[in-house]
């Protein structure tokens, strides 16, 4: 394995060798630096001047050659254009195949200039966090916000680049002239929605989209999987990812995981229902509901490390366990078992496959379209989230089939009993096993972990703002300042959950804190809906579905919001806190202590407490996506299993407490569930604000 300054070599085109940052030359600077101040030879002031000196010489000499090459490669395209002109009064086929190649090689030399702008901003960030690393100082946040705003600002040129969007409109527009349209009249402009399909066109505008410094809503929403990438893509690799990809498979994928929400959800409205029924305490709800997430906690690790080997034998257990889940479930009714009643949401736990549907992404979706298909994963999280709900409204009915009873309470294991069946036969005939074996063949052997995923996906400005959460990389990378090399060991997946957990820094591990805050706070609500309701204001399950699924359509539209609007408008940390306080508001409001408890102050505090860890939840995950370390990217103690085990943990607390809250009478159950929500969420505000103030 190699670190940054031998990849950048690597990387670099012989022909621009005197353009690209000198990385090796700053890092030895700034050795230097920490050196002389330890001795006293040199002051603060004097290292701050010299050091911003030298950064904007080296950005000026990057942004320099790039409006040069940029200017090249607009002469390029103006010469093309005059025998493109020719062309067009008398047409001939090799000379049209000629100049489409000449186009498509101008758009290679362009991409090669985005990587150049690519790699060089990896370099210039990476430098400044070991600068602030080492000397002790915030000079990143100083130095970006001095300069990325400022009309004569080099670096400016490198978070616009409108050239080069000049050049990619005049690529586009001039290969889509040159395609066969068999007789149309219509020009690129006619037809918006239908962009020029394209390879190296798509290739350019992907590397756009990496160099990007805007914060979109299906960018915004992808971050949410937590499905982490460990490094600038290689031509092999995007070559090996669209060997392995299979659009079915992934439909598959993405349909397993709106299932297992749904799975999750139906049961919420009548869970206290049930437990009354089979002659338990309507909070034995918590137990119910929780005994999935409790099962969740070991299925995450097993599946996770499952798909080291296979994606489909996992998802084939999947199914078969959540159908046999919810056979038990439905049967539990009429054997009149309690015990029956939680085996069976203890199986529909074991078949949690949530880590599959996460690595199927990561490891077989090609880097083009993965944002795509990891905003495909959250959606699919967040509408099943709502169907459950309302399906279980849908299902009031009452019937016998000889000795099978299907009721309220039942059908939501029929129903889910018969989708994983017809998904189970659907996975058997349709979906593909990418080969394992092409992964370890073409895997290129230095993939530096060093280059991490937020310089990628979002652009130059965001990464150096981002100084105080980054990833742990960065702490490993200081302890070999003195050599390129670092040790194989220290590049490799994590080989278990502690020390996975080991490789969270402590604004990361903050974060964790408030998202097992924001999911033990939803748990809450979402629980023991059914049983508050019902005490006070007699709402039907019908009422307690439709609620419930109300809550879940808040998911997409507030997360657009957020993607499109806020988070352009405000700094993460700042709506991170925001968030927190409004669900400490929204559950402070949810307390019954004097006045009598009303439909409008239930239904508007439990708004406001899940729309705000909506909120929370995107933001905090958007930024957990960006900063947790690239270590995290593979093996089975990823990022995105810690994530999940963290929100499982939450959810099995969560529904304990509601279990133990009900000894105490249903009078009591709200205030008392709601003591712990308020404390965790005073904790995590404190932490917050605590891991701020120390990092700016």
């Amino acid at each position: 394995m190699v670190a940054f300054g031998k990849k950048l070599k690597d990387r670099q085109i012989e022909e621009w060798q005197g353009y690209y940052i000198n990385y090796k030359l700053m890092k030895k600077r700034v050795r230097q630096y920490a050196q002389q101040i330890q001795l006293g030879t040199l002051d603060r002031r004097h290292v701050l001047k010299d050091f911003s000196r030298m950064l904007d010489n080296q950005i000026e000499t990057i942004v320099l050659f790039l409006l040069e090459q940029q200017g090249l490669l607009a002469s390029r395209i103006a010469k093309l254009g005059e025998v493109h002109n020719d062309l067009q009064q008398e047409p001939e086929i090799n000379k049209i195949m000629q100049l489409r190649e000449a186009y498509r090689a101008v758009g290679q030399d362009l991409l090669n200039l985005l990587y150049f702008v690519e790699i060089n901003a990896i370099g210039l960030r990476k430098i400044l966090k070991k600068f602030d690393k080492r000397l002790g100082y915030r000079f990143t946040d100083y130095y970006v916000k001095t300069r990325a705003n400022h009309p004569y600002s080099q670096l400016q040129q490198v978070f616009k680049h409108v050239g080069i969007g000049a050049v990619v409109g005049a690529l586009s527009r001039n290969l889509h002239d040159l395609q066969d349209r068999q007789g149309s009249y219509l020009s690129i402009y006619d037809h918006p929605s239908l962009p020029l399909q394209d390879p190296v066109v798509d290739s350019i505008n992907a590397a756009v989209d990496r160099l990007s410094n805007s914060t979109n809503f299906l960018n915004f929403l992808a971050q949410h999987a937590l499905i982490l990438q460990d490094d600038l893509p290689t031509p092999s690799e995007e070559h090996v990812d669209d060997e392995r990809y299979h659009f079915m498979s992934l439909l598959l994928n993405l349909a397993n995981t709106f299932l297992y929400m749904v799975n999750t959800y139906i049961i919420v409205p009548t869970a206290d229902d049930y437990s009354t029924s089979l002659g338990a305490a309507p909070t034995v709800c918590g137990i119910v509901i929780g005994a999935m997430a409790v099962a969740q906690l070991f299925s995450s690790v097993y599946f996770s490390a499952w798909s080291n080997k296979s994606y489909f034998r996992p998802l084939v257990f999947s199914s078969i366990a959540l159908f046999l889940g919810n056979v038990f479930y439905a049967c539990a009714y009429d054997v009149h078992s309690i015990w029956i009643l939680l085996i069976g949401r203890l199986f529909c736990g074991l078949g949690s496959a949530r880590a599959v549907n996460r690595r199927y992404i990561s490891d077989c979706v090609p880097l083009k379209i993965r944002m795509q298909a990891s905003a495909g994963f959250v959606s699919a999280s967040a509408l099943g989230m709502a169907c459950g709900p309302a399906l279980a409204g849908i299902l009031q009915t009452n019937f016998k089939i000889y000795n099978l009873t299907f009721n309220q309470n039942t059908l939501p294991g029929w129903v889910m009993a018969v989708a994983w069946l017809v998904y189970l036969v659907w996975l058997w005939i349709s979906f593909k096993e990418p080969s394992h074996d092409v992964e370890e063949n073409h895997t290129p052997p230095n993939q530096s972990n060093d280059v991490e995923n937020g310089a990628l996906e979002k652009g130059l400005k965001q990464p150096l703002l981002i100084t105080s959460d980054d990833t742990v990389d960065e702490d490993i990378d200081q302890d070999y300042d003195d050599s390129e090399e670092a040790p194989e060991e220290s590049r490799l997946p994590a080989n278990s959950i502690g020390s996975a957990y080991r490789l969270l820094t402590p604004s990361v591990k903050v974060q964790l804190l408030i998202y097992f805050m924001l999911k033990y706070v939803m748990e809450i609500l979402l629980s023991e809906s059914s049983v508050v309701t019902t005490y006070y204001f007699n709402w039907s399950t019908s009422t307690v579905a439709v609620f419930l699924a109300c809550l879940g359509l808040t998911v997409l539209p507030v997360n657009l919001v957020v993607g499109n609007y806020i988070s352009n408008m405000f700094e993460d940390r700042q709506i991170l806190l925001t968030s927190e306080i409004m669900v400490f508001i929204g559950v402070l409001l949810s307390f019954h202590v004097i006045f009598p408890y009303s439909e409008p102050q239930y239904i508007c505090s439990g708004l406001l407490v899940f729309v705000s860890a909506e909120v929370l939840e995107g933001v905090n995950l958007s930024l957990l996506s960006r900063v947790m370390s690239s270590r995290l990217s593979r093996g089975t103690y990823n990022g995105g299993l810690l994530s999940t085990e963290a929100g499982t943990i939450a959810r099995v607390i969560a529904d304990a407490t509601i279990t133990l809250a009900g000894f105490l009478g249903q009078s009591r159950l709200l205030n008392v569930t709601s003591l712990p929500s308020l404390f965790i969420s005073v904790l995590s505000i404190i932490a917050t604000c605590n891991t701020f103030n120390s990092l700016y």
